[in-house]
């Protein structure tokens, strides 16, 4: 039996049947969301050597390699925000599903197409941006500890580095599902590509400061670690609405 978005899809949906569809997403989101939390609270030991490993390549770490807890609570609240967080990150691919089957029916038969490639290069994405903030963390730690000088000794807490090393890839993640904004505004028409053409030079400026806003650590090399890969992005975003242009052209 059709669901209820799709008898709805041709056509128009009320306001009430709008709030109870975004219920429905809402609900499936939270409760994937919740799964994953459980998952990655049974998994809490392997994941926090996994975000440990960055801290342990610098030179601020011991042999040992651990954090320092300042609050009987502490551990208890990593534990907390590692589920959290990580249940959101494995719960992604239902929350993008989620996101397009609530708006799949304003769009037209043959926007609808786009729902598998969109999941696929929005997750694809997700993971390349999270993997490179990892893979650029040890470079970022080195930097912000030669800030204070020799005169510092670095005793990190727990809360506050594995907060750090999450923002950084959960920004990096969110930051890199930017060309498929782009290319989505422009297949509903809401921007055109004349006009991403048009705002090259401020777009370059707008993608530093965005990234600069983003990012927690605000070193160099995380700097042009995420804006460099951005930008690529922008033009990739420009490349393929010119195609996608002249095909809709030579068709018409």
């Amino acid at each position: 039996m059709a669901t209820q978005t799709e008898a709805k899809s041709e056509g128009q949906m009320s306001l009430m049947e709008h709030l109870a569809e975004l219920r429905k997403r809402l609900i499936i989101s939270f409760a994937s969301i919740a799964v994953g939390a459980v998952i990655c609270w049974i998994a809490y030991p392997e994941i926090i050597d996994f975000l440990l490993k960055p801290y342990c390549g610098t030179k601020a770490a011991d042999e040992s390699c651990r954090l320092f807890v300042q609050n009987p609570l502490e551990p208890l609240n990593v534990r907390f925000s590692v589920a959290s967080y990580g249940g959101i990150v494995l719960a992604m691919p239902v929350i993008l599903w989620q996101v397009w089957r609530f708006i799949a029916p304003g769009l037209k038969s043959n926007e609808k197409r786009y729902a598998i490639p969109f999941m696929a290069v929005s997750i694809f994405l997700f993971a390349l941006g999270g993997s490179l903030a990892y893979w650029s963390l040890p470079r970022a730690l080195e930097f912000l500890q030669s800030l204070g000088g020799e005169n510092f000794e670095e005793i990190f807490s727990p809360i506050e580095y594995v907060g750090f090393v999450i923002k950084m890839i959960v920004a990096f993640g969110i930051g890199f599902e930017f060309p498929v904004l782009l290319v989505f505004l422009q297949i509903m028409g809401i921007v055109h590509n004349r006009t991403l053409r048009s705002i090259r030079q401020y777009a370059i400026i707008g993608i530093v400061v965005a990234v600069a806003l983003i990012t927690p650590s605000g070193d160099p090399y995380t700097l042009l670690a995420m804006s460099i890969p951005m930008y690529l992005f922008y033009e990739m975003a420009i490349i393929y609405g010119r195609v996608r242009e002249r095909r809709r052209a030579s068709a018409g």
